[in-house]
């Protein structure tokens, strides 16, 4: 059911480059279609936004009413109300700790400099039909960085409203909320709500339609797509964690990636072994069976050396180690969403509670990204007022510079402040 690489053929990493390409180039179909989609709603706005939420969920009205929200949240299970304000609780306490600071400084010129984070004003979110904990991700950063709006979208689930993630969005104050999926949500968002940035994670739809509303409104510095693990295991591993790991990734969706890299031969040979049956318990056995056979990926490593190359090349959303000698590792690893350390750190909990953000980069996005943080919902502004002296002796090297690139309007913009002084 899952290809193994093996890393003593010299060309490893290469092969392990092309397959990793191959599932991030993506699915052309899918990317067509997330695009005609998106252009349809752009022009013609509700009438389409509607058109294809009947076409593929059967929703014929999008805008949540308050009658609605109530009456769903009620029938919320009382356990899962808790388990929601934990989370909530535990994400605020370590996003709380993302604190930004503004700054100025005066030069030996007096030269006034600031540099200051601004709210962006509103902040689209895409939540996949039945996820709470992605909302609170999402929307706690959000809520810290004092943005003013926050526009939900959610999709029905099986013609039915979401009452957990209904809940949260109550306890997050979020007013806006629709039921809409897929590309039509996310053009929607873009040209209907008109917010300033989208961000979220989704399918293979969802992800394309955000590079092509990009521009327009802002996404998030990442690609926030399909789930990925990488487990490092060696032969002390238990083995039913590392299987419990693989499942539970690749149960997300068929293009979920799960790798295991490990040194020993009788770990994958037992992991062949049970995989399967332990598939076979679970209701969504054909997605995670699916999935694997897809994108399910073993490296046998001879070497720490073969570890390392191969992290870092995968850059993976979530990494496991469970292993005792991790130390050894884990500074030289540079490209990971989120890295899981020892036996008792599972993935799935850091998903829910653990406190840290789960939208995390994908499809080697780590290499140049991080994961969801308050940072991500501010803008940047510098503020520049020179003085005098200021302007004879810095705006003299910069005609310099402007006259050398040609750009003779730059350099005659400077000297006529320096004639006025």
């Amino acid at each position: 059911m899952i290809n193994v690489l093996d890393c003593k053929k010299s060309n490893y990493l290469s092969r392990l480059k092309s397959i990793l390409e191959k599932r991030r180039s993506g699915n052309k179909i899918n990317s067509d279609i997330a695009i005609k989609i998106v252009k349809d709603v752009k022009k013609n706005k509700q009438k389409a936004l509607l058109k294809y939420e009947k076409k593929f969920s059967k929703n014929k009205q999008v805008k949540i009413s308050k009658n609605e929200l109530s009456n769903s949240i009620k029938q919320l299970d009382p356990k899962v109300k808790n388990a929601i304000d934990f989370a909530y609780n535990r994400i605020l306490k370590f996003h709380k700790n993302q604190k930004v600071k503004n700054f100025k400084f005066k030069d030996n010129l007096n030269n006034l400099f600031e540099y200051k984070f601004l709210p962006i004003e509103s902040v689209g979110i895409y939540v996949p039909a039945n996820l709470p904990s992605t909302l609170l991700m999402n929307a706690i950063p959000a809520r810290l960085a004092n943005v003013k709006r926050i526009v939900l979208a959610n999709p029905k689930q099986n013609g039915k409203l979401n009452s957990a993630v209904l809940y949260a969005a109550k306890k997050l104050n979020i007013k806006e909320i629709y039921s809409m999926g897929g590309a039509q949500a996310i053009a929607s968002l873009a040209y209907i709500q008109k917010v300033n940035k989208i961000i979220g994670p989704g399918n293979d739809y969802v992800t394309r339609a955000k590079k092509e509303v990009f521009g327009h409104v802002g996404i998030e510095g990442m690609t926030a797509g399909p789930s990925e693990i990488t487990i490092v295991a060696d032969k002390n591993t238990n083995l039913n964690e590392v299987v419990t790991s693989i499942i539970g990734q690749a149960e997300h969706d068929i293009n979920s990636q799960c790798i295991l890299i490990t040194n020993s031969q009788s770990l994958i040979q037992s992991l062949k072994k049970i995989l399967n049956n332990k598939l076979n318990a679970i209701p969504r056995k054909k997605i995670a069976k699916k999935s694997l056979l897809i994108n399910g990926l073993i490296i046998k490593v001879y070497n720490d050396k073969q570890i390392i190359d191969s992290i870092n090349e995968i850059a993976p959303e979530h990494l496991e180690l469970n292993l005792k000698n991790y130390k050894k590792l884990i500074n030289k690893i540079n490209n990971a969403g989120s890295i899981c350390i020892g036996k008792y750190s599972a993935m799935a909990v850091t998903d829910y509670n653990a406190g840290t953000n789960h939208v995390l980069p994908t499809l080697g996005s780590a290499k140049y990204s991080s994961g969801l943080n308050v940072g991500e919902f501010y803008k940047k502004i510098s503020y520049i007022k020179l003085s005098k002296k200021g302007i004879e002796v810095i705006g003299k090297k910069a005609i310099t510079l402007a006259e050398y690139e040609g750009l003779i309007g730059h350099a005659q913009s400077i000297k006529s402040r320096i004639r006025r002084s």
